[in-house]
């Protein structure tokens, strides 16, 4: 009997626990802070079984990653690299979705001299983002041609018929590792030069993209691209970017929500406030007798007619809606509300949407290649989200435990005994990419 551990019951843990649990001979222990949401996945199954886990309490969580064969972390990421020690003491392998740190770079050489695979990027984005792409740029190479440029953007998104409210977004997953996302700093290859912007100045920095018989969408920056030069060896690419796809009017709206400070994570000084509406006022500097909406206008160079100011109102950042008492900065209330006003239904489905752009040059000709994904979200059932995050990690899992990945030490997956099982087998659950390829 093979044992995995799952640390997490997060919203895109059911589909991971579910497949391994469908394969026979898989034991799966789910290890979370909050037992019942574990019970729950694990849903009395034979082989299954739930733990409560306060991963702060070090002897319980090495004891459960020693008595594993692989463990999965979908814990936040600031917890990998613990994990990941764990599992090289105890010569376990490990597999995460999240991207890899610095300080889990530095475990390389320890993980080989112990035998052990830490599998990190092994989800939606990052992860198939990887191996399509991986898997368009083998196969131009081995046709003898090179790559010159390479964009990939990728959008979790309301289906076109869930799109019902002002944002044109909906959270099927806690909204704070997007709110976070949002103050990133973005850098990227474009034409041979580096391109980089701060923070703050992210979604100043925006374009208008047809993904065609899909949509159009607001397309910007995420993170540092420049990496991916090297990570996907394209030594003869002058542009490398990678990307966000959202639904128009997102990125003007984010920018003023974050010159407001809304995003901040430093509890504001002598606010002694209780309202949304009064931490607003606080923000802009104003006092009780002014119009809130107009004054939030006035302070952003708006009109107060603008659709900004009345996403803002929509969302209720003039309400007198009493503040989270469990919660003390600008962000953590935004999280609050942005859940509670902007969340996927069950009876609604969300999208994902991944494109990849090309430009490959042989020697006798030029292409422009395009590698599309579009995926939906089942009705009362997974997300998007989660089966694209899930799965491909899952089938990791089961490559691992088969010994169909024999490499040992800090990776992601780039190469092709890792992408071709997964791309094959996401196929077979209809996660299918479109390509096509035309003559520049």
């Amino acid at each position: 009997m093979k044992r995995i551990l799952v640390l997490g019951a997060g919203m895109v843990s059911k589909p991971l626990v579910r497949y391994l649990l469908d394969q026979p001979d898989y034991h799966v222990k789910m290890a979370s802070r909050t037992v019942s949401k574990a019970e729950k996945i694990i849903n009395f199954h034979k082989r299954g079984e739930a733990e409560a886990l306060n991963v702060s309490d070090d002897v319980q969580l090495e004891k459960l990653v020693s008595e594993s064969d692989v463990t999965v972390s979908l814990l936040p990421y600031t917890y990998h690299v613990k994990v990941a020690k764990l599992c090289i003491k105890h010569k376990k392998h490990l597999v995460t979705t999240s991207y890899v740190s610095d300080e889990m770079h530095k475990l390389d050489d320890k993980a080989k001299d112990a035998g052990v695979l830490l599998l990190n990027e092994s989800g939606l984005d990052p992860g198939i983002d990887h191996m399509s792409a991986m898997r368009v740029i083998h196969d131009v190479e081995s046709k003898g041609g090179k790559i010159v440029s390479f964009r990939s953007t990728t959008g979790a998104l309301p289906s076109h018929e869930a799109n019902t409210n002002p944002f044109g977004y909906k959270f099927s997953w806690s909204p704070r590792g997007v709110l976070l996302a949002s103050r990133n700093p973005s850098k990227w290859l474009q034409d041979g030069e580096e391109v980089s912007y701060p923070g703050e100045q992210l979604f100043e920095n925006y374009i208008l993209q047809d993904v065609p018989g899909i949509g159009t969408f607001e397309n910007y920056p995420n993170r540092n691209s420049v990496p991916y030069k090297d990570i996907y060896g394209l030594k003869d690419a002058d542009t490398v970017y990678r990307g966000t796809f959202r639904m128009t009017g997102w990125c003007e709206t984010m920018r003023k929500i974050v010159a407001l400070g809304w995003l901040t994570e430093e509890s504001p000084e002598e606010f002694c406030g209780e309202t949304y509406g009064d931490l607003t006022r606080y923000l802009i500097g104003v006092g009780q007798d002014e119009n809130l909406p107009k004054a939030t206008a006035s302070f952003l160079g708006l009109e107060v007619y603008s659709t900004v100011i009345k996403r803002l109102e929509w969302l209720g950042l003039f309400d007198n809606e009493p503040l989270p008492k469990d919660k003390d900065n600008p962000l953590d209330y935004l999280n609050v509300l942005t859940l509670e006003k902007m969340s996927l239904d069950k009876k609604e489905r969300d999208m994902i949407v991944m494109h990849h752009e090309f430009v490959a040059e042989y020697p006798s000709k030029k292409e422009y290649i395009t590698s599309t994904l579009l995926d939906y979200g089942i009705l009362n059932g997974d997300s998007a989200v989660a089966r694209t995050v899930a799965l491909p990690a899952a089938i990791a899992v089961k490559m691992i435990l088969e010994g169909k990945i024999e490499i040992t030490g800090t990776h992601i997956p780039v190469i092709p005994e890792i992408y071709n099982p997964i791309l094959d087998e996401l196929e077979e659950m209809d996660i299918t990419f479109k390509e096509e390829a035309k003559g520049i």
